[in-house]
């Protein structure tokens, strides 16, 4: 069992909901990172979604575009973030860490070593934008071999046909995407969320996150009665923004202990 199964399977005996959180590397300093993490799971967070900094992110919004302009400008690459994965797990073994960026910085190391890598400093998963999951099965096949969990996107427009290969490639959990659009745009529709659902689930037999829109503590707790993980990023990204380097850890700490304590009551 994967570390992220292992997780789901943990918070499903205790009937809890996931807190799936996001950063981007190297925001808002090269030093900020693996704090951030910490501050992360300090909070709650249960998975850390770690943004691997692209130049063209084509899925985000400006909040989480800013944050990649702001981690390449301190020059921050995926070789950095593996690095600060690897520093990550020298005090903290257990939660699950997911890179989650786009192929191109993937290809350029190549496939084999992004996964022999993501081995070596303890990795669990990964999640890659613009890879459809026709056409990957080697590479899911491969993350599989190594123990990894290659995560894949499901949205409002996927067809069953879609819905189906995530199915079969698929592994850790499956992220619907909740809305129609980039990251941190518009609100959250929990009726049509829970219609969605359903139909994923008739395919899909991991658990399922959704994110894209929630921004509070009772948005998250509305979606937590029909998803089993709550996945959150541009809103900590603006509470980063917003506090600088100084108060970024503190205020990101903050903001997870609301949602957690709002998927908790």
């Amino acid at each position: 069992m994967s570390k992220i199964a292992a997780t789901f399977s943990a918070l499903k005996a205790h009937n809890k909901t996931a807190l799936v959180t996001f950063i981007t590397a190297g925001d808002p300093g090269r030093e900020s990172t693996v704090p951030l993490m910490h501050a992360l799971v300090a909070g709650g967070a249960d998975i850390i979604e770690l943004g691997v900094p692209f130049s063209d992110p084509m899925a985000e919004g400006p909040v989480i575009q800013r944050a990649c302009e702001r981690a390449l400008a301190n020059g921050v690459g995926i070789k950095d973030v593996f690095d600060y994965v690897a520093e990550f797990r020298k005090t903290n073994q257990t939660t699950p860490v997911v890179l989650m960026g786009y192929a191109n910085p993937i290809e350029r190391i190549g496939a084999k070593a992004f996964i022999a890598q993501s081995v070596a400093v303890g990795a669990d998963g990964a999640i890659v934008v613009d890879y459809p999951p026709e056409e990957c099965e080697e590479f899911a096949a491969a993350m599989r071999a190594a123990e990894l969990d290659l995560i894949f996107l499901l949205a409002p427009t996927s067809t069953e046909k879609r819905i189906e290969q995530v199915a079969k490639v698929g592994g850790g959990f499956s992220y619907y995407v909740s809305l129609k659009g980039v990251t941190g745009a518009g609100n959250i529709d929990t009726v049509d969320v829970a219609k969605r659902l359903q139909a994923i689930r008739k395919h899909v037999k991991l658990p399922v996150g959704v994110g894209f829109g929630i921004r509070d503590g009772a948005t998250a707790r509305a979606v937590a009665e029909v998803a089993d993980a709550v996945v959150i990023g541009s809103r900590i990204i603006q509470e980063i923004e917003t506090a600088g380097k100084d108060g970024a850890v503190a205020a990101v700490q903050a903001f997870t202990t609301s949602i957690r304590t709002a998927l908790d009551a």
